[in-house]
């Protein structure tokens, strides 16, 4: 019975997951690129709001303050200034925004089910891996084949053969990356694991920046000076180890 529960939660986290990552590369269709990395910035509020109505968690009142803190100054340090694209002007923003706020529920139930496979499964980073990925697979290659995008995939391929190489990089690429993303989900939880990625484009940013030599905006750097704030309150105040509420049976 336990197993059986077991898979089901590797089939909705897989599925969530999917919808998450398709939603949000689908809204590039109505918004601009900036605007979808903005929005996906948030990732880490829906996260704990879920993680706390579904996934059995608890997080003192400051702990949502750093957060928010985080979240604010990576999106003010992202934005782009200047005129709206082109997209943005026909009119299908909505559209888009809905796209984006469909990604990031699907991140938060993501989350939220891979918190309960750590508190009631204790899954390992690998054992989830696999799992997901595997279901992951079998969702996206059931919606490629009724879609028609496989054979369109295949012609593509055949059009311009040299891509399989750098399919094949990208994916050996993003599977270690994602084994480091699931053993920091195992180990510390889903929302360190939001946390890290969301900070990681601000980081990216940030250090080329420094490194080529390349001025900050006044807006940049109080958005910095937020998320070091955010970060650094979060690291301080923000540990205290979330209990967890008792699991009804």
């Amino acid at each position: 019975m336990s197993s059986s529960k077991h898979s089901k939660l590797f089939i909705c986290a897989a599925d969530y997951f999917d919808d998450s990552y398709e939603t949000g590369n689908m809204a590039l269709q109505f918004v601009s690129y900036p605007t979808q990395v903005i929005g996906k910035s948030g990732k880490p509020i829906p996260v704990m709001v879920l993680g706390v109505l579904l996934g059995n968690k608890v997080y003192p009142i400051r702990k949502y303050a750093f957060i928010f803190l985080i979240v604010i100054g990576v999106a003010l340090f992202m934005y782009k200034d200047g005129n709206a694209s082109s997209k943005q002007v026909e009119g299908q923003t909505w559209f888009g925004e809905l796209l984006i706020l469909l990604s990031l529920i699907m991140d938060g139930l993501t989350s939220a089910v891979q918190e309960r496979m750590r508190a009631e499964h204790k899954s390992k980073s690998g054992h989830m891996m696999l799992n997901m990925n595997l279901w992951s697979f079998i969702f996206s290659g059931v919606v490629i084949i009724i879609s028609g995008e496989l054979f369109e995939f295949i012609k593509f391929l055949q059009r311009y053969p040299t891509t399989i190489w750098h399919i094949a990089t990208f994916s050996i690429a993003g599977a270690f990356g994602q084994y480091f993303i699931f053993l920091t989900v195992a180990e510390f939880g889903p929302l360190p694991c939001s946390i890290i990625t969301t900070t990681r484009k601000f980081f990216t940013v940030l250090g080329s920046i420094l490194i080529f030599g390349n001025s900050l905006s006044p807006r940049q750097w109080v958005s910095t000076f937020i998320v070091f704030s955010g970060l650094f309150l979060d690291a301080m105040y923000g540990r205290d180890k979330p209990s967890r509420k008792e699991t009804v049976k």
